[in-house]
């Protein structure tokens, strides 16, 4: 393995997923609205993500944390405490929301809402690091080359969304170019250019024939760590790569049977899933590891 490993986390909660808000299929259009009509328990989160911490602690790694901004003023102190951890904190968008359609990739927003929405909470969670934020990771994955003419223009330095495979394409565009490893996009394309001041990282894949999605998150949840590892271990040989979760993966409560299309989502999750992160992360303890501020193509560009 030649490359670098990035361990990366997705810090929302249960109601940002799409189908409970802010996207085309979900029950609430935005959070503001689920919160106007939810009486329920809402935080499912502070208690896994002081988990994550602890887990991250034990194997001494510093990882990058994509973070919805709202989560700083729903959860006082969680964002505070990533911060002095010594983690990274990048953009996971304001509360959400879906940026383009998932099935014709077009826009859900204009650009000048886009901008003025990520600058919101990039503002927001520069006020709890107390640095510069370079970083984003599309809500859902789901990411157009405009979203990156916007966020260069905004002042990030890299975006982490893109997964190559054989099964499914969340951004829009043909990805024909794009691997596993970090690269530079074009203007108004996520193809793969030359030269750029902007760095897109993409996510692992295992290739067996066809080019399988093997970064973490649900994949982790529903096909285990061997399958991950599989994938990281390919894309090392590559270059660097990521592996990433979510705090709510290893919860152990049960949340609420609230949304659509997707009533097994969360059927897999809890202590079985952390021991699969260990188990990954302990298998990868002789890879480097570095937050993605850290790339060495970041502080260049």
């Amino acid at each position: 393995m030649s490359g670098s490993l990035s361990v990366t986390v997705d810090l929302e909660d249960w109601y940002h997923i799409p189908s409970v808000c802010s996207s085309p299929f979900s029950v609430y259009r935005n959070v503001d609205e689920f919160f106007k009509n939810w009486n329920g328990r809402y935080d499912f989160l502070s208690e896994p993500t002081k988990r994550v911490l602890n887990l991250l602690d034990e194997f001494n790694i510093n990882a990058t944390f994509f973070v919805v901004a709202d989560t700083i003023e729903h959860y006082p102190g969680l964002v505070e405490l990533i911060v002095d951890r010594g983690h990274e904190l990048a953009c996971h968008g304001l509360n959400h929301a879906c940026k383009i359609d998932p099935k014709t990739k077009r826009p859900l927003m204009s650009v000048e809402e886009f901008e003025q929405r990520t600058l919101v909470a990039k503002k927001m969670l520069e006020k709890i690091s107390g640095e510069k934020l370079v970083g984003y990771r599309a809500p859902n994955a789901l990411v157009g080359g405009w979203m990156i003419d916007s966020l260069e223009k905004m002042g990030f330095k890299y975006d982490s969304s893109v997964s190559v495979n054989s099964f499914y394409n969340k951004t829009d565009s043909s990805l024909r170019n794009v691997s596993s490893f970090p690269y530079y996009p074009e203007e108004n394309e996520l193809e793969a250019s030359s030269d750029r001041n902007f760095i897109e990282f993409p996510w692992a894949y295992c290739q067996h024939g066809l080019k399988f999605p093997s970064s973490g998150g649900p994949m982790l949840r529903f096909l285990g760590s061997s399958f991950i590892l599989d994938g990281l271990t390919q894309s090392l040989k590559r270059g660097h790569t990521i592996f990433y979760f979510h705090p709510l993966d290893i919860s152990c409560a049960r949340f609420p049977s609230l949304g659509n299309r997707r009533p097994f989502y969360w059927c897999i999750k809890g202590r079985l899933v952390e021991e699969r992160i260990r188990h990954v992360l302990g298998k990868m303890s002789e890879v480097e590891k570095i937050c993605l501020r850290d790339y060495p193509g970041v502080s260049c560009v």
